[in-house]
């Protein structure tokens, strides 16, 4: 049985799992160009790829349960529990990790999107189809699509504070 939005859901894993692919490319560059890979660099790599994931799971998870012939309500609400709260921990909790682990908060266009706005995204999610209203597909998979473009946005943040930082050779001469 396809459920509601399953192609949508489809797409949706296969660029998830493709921008994973490609920040992790874009983050060994780095390295490669001489940097010293620093802990802000593995926190958000790390933080990249556990969003993604949850993401990508989120994608795939109603059509898994559909499998078991639930009815359509309990595959949306059955969803929307096991992806949204795991979502929201990690999004409201990331300020508090990243301040832990590097010693600073987020840049405040990080902290409006991808914190405030992408925590109210998942909670008006869960509070919508967990009601059991109309349209919960509708409502799941948009909250899942919008909490990816934050992802991607707070990414293109972190890239740009990255690539601000020293490389660790720059004074050296290139070789001939």
């Amino acid at each position: 049985m396809e459920i509601k939005g399953a192609t949508l859901l489809y797409t949706l894993a296969g660029l998830m799992i493709t921008f994973a692919g490609f920040s992790a490319l874009l983050l060994a560059l780095r390295p490669a160009a001489g940097a010293k890979v620093s802990l802000l660099d593995r926190f958000l790599a790390k933080t990249v790829m556990t969003y993604i994931f949850v993401l990508t799971a989120a994608a795939l998870l109603p059509e898994l349960l559909a499998l078991y012939d639930l009815p359509e309500k309990w595959i949306w609400r059955g969803s929307a529990a096991l992806f949204g709260l795991p979502m929201l921990a990690l999004q409201v909790t990331y300020p508090r990790r990243r301040r832990k682990l590097v010693g600073q908060g987020p840049p405040r266009a990080v902290m409006s999107v991808f914190v405030i706005f992408g925590s109210a995204v998942t909670l008006a999610m869960l509070g919508y189809v967990l009601s059991g209203l109309e349209y919960s597909a509708a409502a799941y998979i948009t909250a899942l699509t919008m909490d990816f473009f934050t992802v991607i946005f707070a990414y293109l943040i972190a890239l740009d504070v990255i690539m601000q930082q020293p490389l660790e050779g720059a004074e050296r001469p290139a070789p001939h």
